[in-house]
């Protein structure tokens, strides 16, 4: 493999890579999401639901999400982690459009985070030469202005769940010596099947979102399509839907795939190049492990211009960050004090005790009544 076949098979010429060992999932979405919050002048506490979109969580549980949730210090907001792989991102703005539309939440931030890196073969050609490191956030949040998140079409294959997979360390084949000794926790792809299946989808779903939304393809101003394969989004958005180059967003030359957190990482690139703005029809279409498809059609009604910050508005977010930092380690101080100090008067360890006390005790043999005999009846 050399840098000009990378260049012409996939579109990739760089990538980010996290090196340093305490970068992780979380520690880039945390740093995603705080811009998110920023650009958007809303606090930490005002989230009701935070959705972590990721195939390389933290660890297997608790949920990734949970983690950026407390070191955002977003103490309302409930949590939970998404995995559909590529699609992860958009499933994750479909299940934020539905808490808001029913009412169940106003503030929703939606991630994708990976370090892909972590899991790659570095050894395998099919699979090393693409992957990379990122995290991108969105928030949503109810509005009175029409427009948004229109139509969503999900989609799924799981007949095709081998094609793209890592093998080990679920419940089907669980880490052992043998399994890592072997590979089988490094990412599995059959690369044709995943182009046939990735061409085909991402037209199909781009197609059907846009005619629930009421949208024809030259009415479509932008579309920020998964940052696969350079040859993928040429077979589709553009040969299949003949959407011209100039409506659709590619930075994949600079990143590699990064899973579910391309799509978000792109969108940021497209606001700050000036390829979005107010009023745009936009169109999110992916596809990933599972096999997942996703597409969501929006009337982007969200500024666009760089808000100044004030001063003091960043010395308190930095406050409030500094003090969810806080938070957190008093709260695990205090299960630290709960663990070791018996200090509940009914704990089972004391009754443990009362328990062994009593063995100790030699207990009185009951005294029986004497039986009676028929004469005395």
């Amino acid at each position: 493999t050399n840098d000009e076949w990378i260049r012409t098979r996939t579109g990739i010429a760089e990538r980010h890579v996290a090196a340093d060992p305490k970068e992780t999932s979380v520690t880039l979405a945390v740093a995603a999401a705080r811009k998110a919050l920023e650009v958007a002048d809303v606090p930490a506490s005002k989230l009701d639901l935070i959705i972590c979109s990721t195939t390389t969580p933290e660890y297997s549980f608790p949920a990734t999400a949970c983690l950026i949730q407390d070191a955002l210090g977003a103490h309302n907001a409930g949590a939970f982690d998404l995995s559909a792989a590529c699609s992860g991102f958009v499933y994750g703005l479909s299940m934020a459009r539905g808490q808001i539309l029913a009412g169940d939440a106003e503030y929703v931030l939606v991630i994708g985070t990976e370090t892909l890196s972590r899991i790659v073969d570095w050894t395998d050609r099919e699979t090393c030469i693409l992957f990379g490191d990122g995290a991108g956030a969105v928030l949503v949040a109810a509005s009175e202005v029409p427009g948004g998140i229109l139509a969503v079409d999900l989609g799924s294959d799981g007949s095709g769940g081998d094609t793209l997979i890592v093998p080990a360390g679920g419940s089907a084949m669980p880490t052992s010596l043998e399994t890592v000794s072997s590979g089988m926790h490094y990412i599995k792809m059959d690369g044709k099947a995943v182009f046939r299946f990735a061409t085909r989808v991402m037209a199909s779903a781009t197609r059907k979102v846009l005619d629930r939304a009421g949208f024809t393809t030259d009415e479509v101003d932008l579309v920020v399509p998964h940052q696969a394969n350079i040859r993928i989004i040429q077979n589709s958005v553009l040969n299949q839907l003949k959407i011209p180059a100039d409506k659709v967003f590619v930075n994949l030359e600079r990143y590699g795939n990064t899973s579910t957190a391309s799509i978000p990482i792109a969108l940021c690139e497209a606001i700050e190049a000036g390829k979005l703005k107010p009023g745009y029809k936009v169109v999110f279409v992916g596809f990933g492990a599972g096999l997942t498809w996703a597409a969501c059609a929006i009337d982007w009604r969200t500024p666009v211009e760089k808000q100044s910050t004030d001063w003091w508005k960043s010395t308190r977010r930095q406050a409030t960050y500094g003090a969810a930092a806080a938070r957190s380690m008093w709260k695990r101080a205090v299960r630290w004090v709960y663990d070791v100090l018996p200090t509940d008067p009914e704990a089972p360890a004391r009754d443990d005790g009362k328990e062994r006390e009593k063995d100790k005790i030699p207990q009185e043999a009951p005294v029986k009544e004497p039986a009676r005999s028929k004469e005395q009846g």
